[in-house]
């Protein structure tokens, strides 16, 4: 597969409760890529109401439908580590894809690198606007 062209990164909003669980769960895990990655994002994100009513964006809790480059269609969940189960759709905010999904609304698209290095390209179908409460711990 080609290699696609580096892009802007889209604009993210994240709620003042999932920017605070996920700046926790960043602060107690050893440094690494995919925590490194999900800092950038938290330090990069526009702060919102977790209550907001603007447009539904990904969040702790939220189904999402995706479409990736390679013409891949996916609905999961993005939720946190001791929650996720691929075979459910259950992807943790902890994988590259977790991180590039976070903050995103419907029609943005972001490019992501793999664990294998390969970087791929997706865009944000549908985001579930009643995505379910999570509780504050992390």
């Amino acid at each position: 597969m080609a290699q696609l062209p580096s892009r802007a990164k889209p604009a993210i909003s994240i709620t003042r409760g999932d920017h605070a669980r996920l700046t926790r769960l960043v602060d107690s895990l050893p440094e690494g890529p995919v925590t490194e990655e999900l800092a950038q994002e938290l330090d990069r994100a526009r702060l919102i109401a977790d209550d907001n009513a603007g447009p539904p964006r990904v969040r702790i809790g939220s189904t999402l439908s995706y479409s990736t480059d390679t013409g891949e269609t996916r609905t999961v969940t993005l939720v946190l580590p001791g929650d996720a189960d691929i075979a459910e759709g259950k992807v943790s905010i902890l994988t590259p894809i977790g991180v590039a999904l976070i903050g995103l609304s419907a029609g943005q698209s972001i490019d992501w690198t793999a664990r294998d290095g390969r970087k791929h390209r997706l865009t944000v179908d549908l985001v579930d606007a009643d995505a379910p409460e999570t509780g504050a711990a992390a």
